[in-house]
């Protein structure tokens, strides 16, 4: 079994640097394009049995894209949505800098709870049940994963294991970057 995880393309709040979580921002043109780019030149070639994908309309877009021409069926899953960036969500990094200490929102360890956004550990939970679930239902199948760069970190931690770094989402994927994962029976 083989898991390609992508992040959706750019929307206009990555160039802005604003964090999305669960609003439903759509893919800008450079988005749409780098989708495009990706079906053709990175996943063209690589067998994919399902599609599994977060419900927002930016990850839904990319997959449609992904999918042209390929009638690989897609299945829309809420666990694997961004993240509930809550308070600090649409505002700019600086903002958020200038307003609270968001240093520890993507620390495993100090599992921060904020006032709405959801917790590092909570969201872990809700994407690792995810891939328990998805290994087990779908051991045969070579799936590919749409989703966005917050939920990249969990991903990448379920199959290397969580680092001792105090910011996790430097690990976190581009958009429109494809990983793979290899899963043994």
């Amino acid at each position: 079994m083989k898991i390609y995880l992508i992040r959706h393309g750019q929307t206009d709040w990555n160039v802005e640097h604003r964090p999305q979580g669960k609003a439903d921002i759509e893919l800008n043109r450079k988005g749409e394009e780098q989708a495009r780019i990706v079906a053709k030149e990175k996943l063209n070639n690589t067998k994919i049995d399902l599609i599994i994908c977060s419900p927002l309309k930016r990850a839904k877009r990319t997959a449609e894209i992904i999918n042209t021409d390929r009638n690989i069926p897609i299945i829309y899953d809420e666990r694997i949505s961004e993240r509930d960036f809550g308070e600090f969500e649409g505002k700019t990094i600086d903002e958020i800098k200038n307003e609270t200490k968001f240093q520890g929102f993507w620390n495993y360890e100090y599992n921060i709870q904020y006032k709405k956004a959801e917790n590092i550990q909570k969201f872990f939970n809700r994407v690792y049940e995810f891939l328990d679930e998805t290994k087990e239902k779908y051991r045969d199948k070579n799936i590919l994963l749409v989703a966005h760069g917050g939920v990249s970190v969990p991903v990448i931690c379920y199959f290397k294991g969580i680092p001792k770094e105090e910011n996790l989402i430097k690990m976190g994927i581009k958009n429109c970057e494809v990983k793979e994962f290899e899963i043994k029976a």
